[in-house]
């Protein structure tokens, strides 16, 4: 093995986890609604971070193997995370209902009560754990490390465990830059009313099995 098939392998992993990662999902709505709110993020992309970075893991030594052979575990999970994600989702049209800003100087959105870090963290990992789509994206991340070999497979999860974290700090602190936008009631209203239509469809979604 060469250095550039280190490389090779560890960039295939990135562009993978990145492909797999940067779409329109609770999760990022979640991360992208704190950033701009600018609320306990590095918690929640923390909480990211790691959450992928144990999944990624647990893909490489082949648990996602595991998970697809259990399909009555995974039917399970699949309704109590469409129920979350409804309830999720009508929370946030409830929002979308409801004028609101963010003022100059970055604070909370007036009008909204500021919630603990416990309880974003908590909604977080439901979002992340909860999700079924996650523990195929771990088989199908598990097998495509296999197929780099038993010396490379660890530098395809390095690949996609950077890819999370480049990702999640991206996206948490990055959003930033939105506050002038979102300064304006409208702005809220169209984000809570994407978000609460983004969280439905995907709960509903996931009851109808796609």
């Amino acid at each position: 093995m060469t250095y550039q098939d280190f490389l090779h392998t560890a960039g295939l992993g990135l562009a993978t986890g990145l492909a797999l990662i940067v779409a329109i999902g609770a999760q990022n709505a979640f991360v992208l609604r704190q950033g701009i709110r600018g609320e306990h993020i590095i918690p929640i992309v923390a909480v990211c971070a790691l959450s992928d970075a144990v999944l990624i893991a647990a893909g490489v030594l082949g648990i996602g193997a595991l998970v697809t052979a259990a399909p009555t575990a995974v039917v399970v999970l699949r309704f109590v995370g469409a129920a979350f994600l409804v309830t999720y989702g009508a929370m946030a049209a409830k929002r979308a209902l409801t004028p609101q800003s963010l003022s100059a100087d970055a604070a909370p959105v007036p009008g909204e009560p500021k919630r603990g870090a416990i309880t974003l963290v908590t909604t977080m990992l439901a979002l992340t754990w909860l999700n079924p789509h996650v523990y195929l994206d771990i088989a199908l991340i598990g097998s495509l490390a296999s197929a780099q070999g038993a010396s490379l497979q660890w530098w395809f999860g390095a690949g996609a465990m950077a890819a999370s974290v480049l990702w999640f700090c991206s996206l948490g602190f990055g959003a930033r830059f939105l506050r002038g936008f979102f300064a304006r009631p409208l702005s809220w209203r169209i984000l809570d009313g994407t978000i609460a239509v983004t969280m439905v469809a995907l709960g509903l979604g996931l009851i109808l099995g796609r």
